[in-house]
């Protein structure tokens, strides 16, 4: 009796027990239910609704976005921040050691702000050491480049102009490029050999010129029209137009409707361009070529603007490459647009030449030599004054061309928060490209991408794309109005849209609104 007394308690005890606990096994299991519920209608949600999440839900989101199957074999390192406190909400390998691709030239644009400022500008100048007697000059006329990459044909005509206003028609001397602004190092030493005749691998020279207004300095825009009928060679129109560069026309022109294989290429060493393969009657190609020693170039375009204004020379003159000696006399000059400006067409537009021009700047001004070692030298102190490890950071250029520049997302990420409270931060963050906006210099390289409600207009980020790499960088803000900076970096993928699931990422973080 006494043992059915106990046990008669004992089970009491237990039905108690269990009775208390039944609310709570319902409530955790209902919790799961629900947990399971909410991460299921952030898969089947409809584009731009907000999706009330936990940081731990979002994380499972970008996870299963990072479970592509085209990211198997690929290195990828993601990075994302608070941009109010800096703290990390989102690490995937963010200590990863990646190749950055364009995005570089956030690097490069933030210590060109912070050492040479974002009213800075580059200048050119035409001097002579010689006199004006009657209407001939008599003595050499220099044209002195300072790393100017906005310089343009319209430019050299007006200095012409000029030259004829002060009383100028004859020159018994020599036209000389001066480039000595810069070193005469023309590429960064990781181009490779057959990027040469490309237009993003073209050659820096402190004296250089544009064919246009995206200011890729250092090439010519070959236009090739069809001929008059089938059989004939196309015609070929360059611009600027300029006797430094021969044509080679072997292509031939087609009947309409038959398939366009044109092919431009300069031969290396050379200012030879050679055009083969097919065009048709119905068709037309433009292509932008590096030119070969820019220096001497801009001196044939030079002296053609000259002719123009029926400014000759005379005697013995010719053109040459040179210094200008120190007593040299300004007879008028030309100064770019500030730099807050010229990062505008650099970073929408992704431009190598601005890269590779602005480092070789900060070498000079900073270092007091124009070359890719000083100014790179400079580039690290900036980053390391940001507080970033530069034991895990490797810079070989500015552009970003280069397969042996390494950098962890986390530290880009980092860099990207610590800039936010400089006086040019509205400067560089107008300059980066605008998701979805389709004019060309607001929308840039994001013009045709996250164009939904949520992105568009609302990224601001950089792009980056060599072979195997493809890069995105920058800011959103999400659906609470709180702004997150992200540093997306992928390497060493051979097929499948990277943009692609960059825009997951950035849409799944766009419209995030964290569960209060």
């Amino acid at each position: 009796m006494i043992f059915g007394k106990k046990m008669r308690n004992i089970l009491f005890i237990v039905s108690i027990a269990v009775l208390i606990c039944i609310p709570f096994v319902i409530q955790e299991s209902t919790s799961n239910v629900v947990a399971s519920d909410q991460i299921a209608k952030v898969e089947a949600k409809q584009p731009n609704e907000t999706v009330t999440m936990t940081a731990t839900e979002l994380q499972e989101k970008l996870d299963a976005i990072l479970s592509k199957s085209q990211l198997q074999g690929t290195s990828t390192g993601i990075s994302i921040r608070n941009a109010s406190d800096g703290e990390i909400l989102y690490n995937h390998s963010g200590e990863m050691r990646l190749h950055p691709a364009s995005n570089q030239k956030i690097l490069t644009a933030v210590a060109a702000l912070s050492t040479l400022g974002e009213d800075h500008r580059f200048t050119t100048q035409v001097l002579t050491d010689g006199k004006l007697k009657g209407k001939v000059l008599q003595g050499n006329l220099y044209l002195k480049g300072k790393g100017d990459p906005t310089l343009l044909e319209e430019d050299l005509d007006h200095f012409a102009k000029q030259l004829k206003e002060q009383g100028i028609h004859k020159i018994k001397g020599n036209i000389v490029g001066d480039d000595t602004w810069f070193d005469d190092v023309r590429l960064a030493t990781d181009i490779n050999w057959d990027d040469e005749s490309n237009y993003t691998a073209a050659q820096i020279s402190a004296l250089t010129l544009s064919p246009n207004k995206d200011y890729d300095s250092g090439t010519v825009i070959v236009q090739v029209l069809p001929g008059e009928k089938a059989g004939d060679n196309p015609k070929v129109v360059l611009s600027p137009q300029t006797d430094y560069i021969t044509i080679n026309n072997e292509a031939k022109t087609t009947a309409k409707g038959t398939s366009k294989q044109i092919s431009v290429q300069r031969d290396h060493g050379t200012n030879t361009i050679t055009i083969s393969e097919n065009l048709p009657l119905d068709s037309s190609s433009k292509s932008w070529v590096a030119v070969w020693e820019p220096t001497r170039y801009v001196v044939d375009v030079f002296k053609q603007s000259l002719e123009e204004q029926g400014i000759t020379m005379i005697g013995n003159s010719e053109a040459a490459v040179g210094k200008t000696p120190k007593d040299a006399e300004i007879l008028t000059k030309k100064d770019s647009m500030p730099l807050k400006e010229l990062l505008v067409p650099f970073l929408k537009l992704s431009n190598n030449g601005h890269g590779e021009i602005l480092v070789k700047e900060m070498g000079q001004v900073i270092k007091k030599e124009g070359s890719w070692d000083k100014g790179l030298d400079v580039v690290e102190d900036v980053l390391t004054n940001n507080d970033l490890a530069m034991d895990t950071i490797r810079l070989r250029d500015g552009a970003g061309m280069s397969h042996k520049n390494l950098l962890p997302a986390n530290q880009l990420s980092k860099l990207l928060f610590e800039i936010q409270d400089e006086s040019w931060f509205p400067e560089f963050k107008n300059a980066l490209p605008v998701a979805g906006e389709p004019e060309r210099l607001v929308g840039g390289t994001l013009r045709y991408r996250l164009t939904g409600e949520a992105t568009k207009g609302n990224v601001h980020a950089k792009t980056g794309s060599l072979t195997g790499v493809n890069t995105l960088s920058g800011y959103v803000t999400n659906k609470d109005g709180e702004k997150l900076i992200f540093s997306i970096m992928m390497n060493n993928y051979i097929q499948g849209s990277m943009p692609q699931i960059q825009d997951a990422i950035v849409t799944a973080l766009a419209e995030h609104s964290f569960e209060e």
